[in-house]
């Protein structure tokens, strides 16, 4: 998806309704979703590609000139005049004023599926980790993730799951699975606080055996984070910040914590990378990718 921005000073009111009326300063447009994920591993010298369905439309056009200027490849998406390209416009003056989405949320159809699969099936059998970034937007269908989680265990590859709500139960049998707090509550009809680390053990080992998952990730804001697997329990607790917008923080720590299971890297490490990285893209405006340089520095600095 894209994301753009309008940014601009209020000093008046509108005569038409009682609305802020924002004199536009300066107009931009990012990767966002999916390719934000992408634009954060390449920060980690990571060689993405990202697999998705975009439309046939203007902002397809402006979403693959960003792709190129980027230096990500564009051999994954797969156009379609079924479907409108995703963008989300944002209006910000001295804080963020409004958003307005355009965005298609059907299941993408059986065609899409299957044409979306041939290009996973190609594009994937070198990969190092596959990585389910979902957005509810339908380009990850039932039928897409439990093809796509079986076609990667075969392949041996690792796989990586940022979920959200409707296929929260399709996935199974993952390698990482990484809601936030809200989600997994929602999800499984609890209310656990982030501060209650027994509940989250009991919640978390009851939902990986369920699911039979290998390892779960639960973000929890202020809180931090945690990560077990069925038979341990971490917890890291959130780095001091300066925190001014915690959009597109989801997209990188999944990125950090999936580059770091590409690697085989420890639980522990994938634990509190991401968990650092996190923090540090909350101190930025808008969605921007992790800043590598800083995080090797803050990294250098806790150790």
């Amino acid at each position: 998806m894209i994301d753009s921005y309008l940014w601009g000073t209020v000093d008046r009111m509108s005569p038409e309704a009682p609305v802020p009326v924002v004199s536009v300063k300066k107009r931009e447009k990012r990767l966002g979703g999916a390719a934000n994920v992408a634009l954060n591993l390449k920060s980690l010298g990571v060689n993405p590609v990202v697999v998705s369905v975009i439309g046939q439309d203007d902002d397809a056009k402006e979403m693959i000139k960003l792709f190129v200027q980027n230096g990500l490849s564009t051999e994954g998406l797969l156009q379609s005049k079924e479907r409108v390209t995703t963008i989300k416009h944002r209006i910000i003056s001295d804080k963020h004023l409004l958003r307005v989405d355009s965005e298609q949320t059907d299941d993408i159809s059986t065609s899409l599926e299957n044409q979306l699969l041939e290009i996973f099936t190609l594009l994937s059998s070198n990969c190092q980790c596959v990585i389910f970034q979902d957005y509810n937007k339908g380009v990850l269908t039932k039928n897409i993730i439990e093809k796509g989680i079986e076609l990667s265990k075969r392949s041996n590859i690792p796989t990586a799951i940022d979920p959200k709500k409707k296929n929260f139960l399709t996935y199974r049998e993952c390698s990482l699975f990484k809601p936030n707090l809200k989600e997994i509550n929602e999800a499984l009809g609890t209310d656990i606080k982030g501060t209650d680390l027994d509940g989250l053990r009991k919640i978390g080992k009851d939902f990986l055996i369920q699911q039979n998952h290998q390892r779960l990730m639960i973000t929890l804001s202020e809180n931090g984070a945690i990560l077990m697997t069925k038979d341990d329990f971490s917890h890291v607790p959130a780095h001091i910040r300066n925190i001014v917008d915690v959009s597109g923080a989801g997209d990188t720590v999944i990125s950090v914590a999936s580059a770091a299971l590409g690697l085989n890297l420890s639980d522990s490490n994938i634990l509190n990378y991401s968990n650092l990285s996190g923090g540090l893209v909350c101190e930025e405006i808008g969605v921007v990718p992790i800043n590598f340089d800083k995080l090797l520095s803050e990294l250098n600095h806790l150790n």
